[in-house]
């Protein structure tokens, strides 16, 4: 993996994490072939692998990403309990 497209490309995601996601799952992708998204979505790809492909893919905004809303976590109420008598 060719380490300024990994730099470029954490610039665009901003995550590391989410990074490691986009492009292996669009390496998967690459690698499954028939047609659509198992084509290179970029012009000049010779000479280069699956995963350096994805990272340009992502430079270039041929691939997007959507980050979920971050909700806030709410504590579910504590259940009444019947007395015993």
């Amino acid at each position: 993996m060719n380490a300024e497209f990994c730099k470029k490309a954490l610039e665009k995601v901003g995550n590391a994490n989410i990074l490691i996601n986009i492009v292996s799952r669009r390496v998967r992708q690459l690698n499954a072939g028939g047609g659509g998204m198992g084509r290179p979505l970029i012009a000049d790809y010779t000479n280069l692998g699956a995963a350096d492909i994805a990272l340009r893919e992502i430079i270039e905004d041929k691939v997007g990403f959507d980050l979920p809303e971050i909700e806030e976590l709410k504590r579910p109420a504590p259940k009444k309990r019947a007395k015993k008598h």
